[in-house]
């Protein structure tokens, strides 16, 4: 397992969809819309957590068809479905290796442009625990995504369309906790049901996966 993880890290980074994409997005994202709402702290100030989140949220999207679909390509994906590591097994060590270079990077830059969003400094360590216990449900539901339409041509606009639902809940939560953040408010309520989602998430999407890449393999 640790084997297949080190794989799919070197893949991800050599396919440029590493660590800089999603971070790159993110700070993009957060440097134009003080041009587009204007830059004063009034205005900035009780949006960041909303904005914050939905950029989260699609930089999560930018690699999630690259999951399955260079093992798809080179045939390791078949290869995979017959090894002794069940293939639960890999679809859980595959989103965990997306998180890695997506999810967690984001993370850790969340604070930097919270900032530039004249996010208060009291809602940062809000901010922060809220993504990191939503992005590894955003990472997982994507590897959902990825093993449905795995093998189809200009899957990228359908995974999008299929998994942009499922964040749903995840977003409403990881906001909310930050939105409390940022006026001070307990997050205890929020928090919980964010990570009701994500254990959820982590331990029936991957037997779900395994089954629609089962499907698409025959």
């Amino acid at each position: 397992m640790i084997a297949l993880l080190i794989r799919d890290l070197r893949l991800a980074t050599r396919a440029g969809g590493g660590f800089g994409l999603g971070v790159a997005f993110f700070l993009i994202l957060s440097a134009l819309v003080p041009f587009g709402v204007g830059p004063d702290r009034a205005t900035l100030a009780p949006v960041a957590p909303g904005i914050l989140w939905v950029g989260a949220l699609l930089a999560c999207l930018l690699s999630l068809d690259r999951i399955f679909a260079l093992d798809h390509e080179d045939g390791s994906l078949d290869l995979l479905a017959t090894a002794p590591l069940p293939l639960e097994g890999a679809v859980a060590i595959k989103a965990l290796a997306h998180w890695i270079t997506t999810g967690l990077p984001l993370v850790l830059a969340a604070p930097i442009f919270g900032l530039l969003l004249h996010l208060p400094l009291q809602a940062v360590p809000a901010l922060v625990l809220s993504l990191a216990l939503g992005t590894p449900a955003l990472s997982m539901l994507g590897a959902f995504g990825a093993a449905i339409t795995v093998g189809l041509r200009r899957g990228g606009l359908l995974l999008s369309l299929l998994v942009l639902p499922l964040y749903i809940p995840t977003l409403i939560f990881g906001a909310e906790i930050t939105r409390r953040g940022v006026e001070g408010q307990a997050i205890g309520t929020p928090l919980v049901f964010l990570a009701g989602i994500t254990l959820a998430v982590l331990a029936l999407i991957p037997l779900a996966a395994a089954a629609a890449l089962r499907v698409n393999l025959r």
